[in-house]
């Protein structure tokens, strides 16, 4: 597969600083669609960047999935493959993709397993969890990859629940990821196995670690409290959100605002220990009162008609294709991986890796105002020390929360430019 000259990366990163803000031109409720939840059609391109297009790939995996790609035009390009969060989409990455592609790249943006367009999103909490696991979502990209006819990309990049999901593909497959860009959640590494047990006493555990007592300490706290992971896996959780009393737009719109830079309370800084006193320092949107779903939780915090008009990174129109596509599929897709996480049920199949690392370059980026890097505490030093043997550098952006590629576009989209500039030169020594 090509691979971009420096002098071609430099060019690209002049174009990313010459690069006007994208803003939405349409209303995204002119979004093609179908007759049915089966055959709904791509979005518009009235509410795409220029140059970004919508479209649908099948049999991947089993899965239409929907993806936003540019760069499409010129064939042979190196390919970036870009993995959103939770509750976000394909979308999110809209004002980095033309960015990446007018450096060079073929940039591919699906909505992941369970989300948005994709086929499969009339999940329900009692389906299948296996389908969801870890191991099927990497064979979910794999096949995007060689469906659009690559052996190879030059870069997979996650952000949120899409970080995790990059970081298995190079785990799992690094001939098919060349680098990897991870995105407010730290890789820890694969789960381990026993070691050094083959002389201990029978039924003996591996572990001289006790039982985890986390979630039960939270709910002995003054006022009680639990996780939202642990929350986020109830039955309760889906239709907590899409039955907000607020509704889902508004709800939304508090929930963006709390965890991103606009909400000044966000002051992240590392936990001490996986403790009850240390986690009740997160914010309510992490370690929620016991006696309030989401939707209650973050509705105190919704900003005022005025912070609304000046949020240039999401306003209204760009809020409202979220709101309809989550308002249409629910966000039990989503919740799934949440499940997988709280389950153990596949965690064993995971340990098939134990001891592996991911050998090829890798990146870290997260806002600064950002409690995602901290809220497991010990997970960035084992991503920076041992689970990524080549990692290149750590970022933390000014005037960005947890949604960094939406709240800055620009500079994620310069740091992803320099890390494959710097990966070229070093590959070319």
């Amino acid at each position: 597969m090509q691979s971009l000259t420096r002098r071609q990366l430099m060019q690209g990163l002049v174009a990313v600083a010459a690069a006007p803000a994208v803003v939405v031109r349409a209303n995204p409720r002119q979004q093609s669609r179908g007759t049915g939840s089966g055959d709904i059609g791509p979005f518009h391109p009235e509410i795409l960047p220029p140059g970004v297009r919508s479209r649908f790939v099948d049999n991947v995996n089993g899965l239409r999935m929907h993806v936003l790609e540019a760069g499409f035009e010129v064939r042979n390009r190196p390919a970036i493959l870009l993995l959103h969060g939770y509750p976000e989409l394909a979308y999110s990455w809209r004002n980095v993709i033309p960015r990446l592609a007018s450096a060079g790249y073929h940039v591919i943006a699906p909505d992941l397993r369970g989300y948005g367009r994709t086929s499969g999103t009339d999940v329900k909490y009692d389906d299948d969890l296996a389908p969801f696991r870890t191991l099927n979502e990497v064979r979910d990209i794999v096949g995007l990859v060689f469906a659009f006819g690559y052996r190879s990309v030059a870069a997979v990049v996650g952000h949120d629940f899409g970080s995790p999901v990059a970081a298995w593909c190079s785990v799992v497959r690094p001939d098919v990821f060349r680098s990897t860009v991870l995105m407010s959640a730290p890789f820890a590494g694969p789960p381990a196995l026993p070691v050094d047990t083959a002389d201990a006493p029978p039924g003996r555990a591996a572990s001289n670690a006790g039982p985890d007592t986390l979630y039960d300490d939270l709910a002995k706290l003054k006022p009680p409290r639990k996780h939202y992971q642990r929350y986020y896996a109830t039955r309760e959780a889906n239709d907590n959100m899409l039955h907000a009393a607020q509704g889902v737009h508004a709800f939304l719109r508090a929930y963006y605002h709390m965890k991103s830079a606009d909400w000044k309370q966000n002051k992240p800084h590392p936990l001490k220990a996986r403790t009850a006193d240390e986690f009740a320092k997160l914010p309510r949107y992490y370690v929620m009162d016991l006696d309030k779903g989401m939707a209650e939780t973050v509705a105190p915090e919704m900003p005022s008609a005025a912070e609304i008009a000046a949020c240039k990174w999401l306003p209204d129109e760009a809020l409202r294709v979220y709101s309809e596509e989550y308002g249409r599929t629910g966000f039990q897709g989503g919740l799934q991986g949440y499940r997988i996480g709280q389950s153990g049920r596949f965690g064993a199949e995971l340990q098939l890796f134990s001891g592996r690392t991911i050998d090829r370059p890798s990146m870290f980026i997260a806002g600064k105002s950002d409690w995602g890097a901290y809220q497991s505490p010990g997970a960035l030093e084992r991503m920076q020390k041992t689970a990524c043997t080549q990692m290149v550098a750590t970022h933390f952006v000014d005037g960005a929360g947890h949604w960094v590629q939406q709240e800055q576009p620009e500079e994620v989209s310069r740091l992803i430019l320099e890390f494959m500039q710097h990966k070229a030169h070093a590959t070319s020594r």
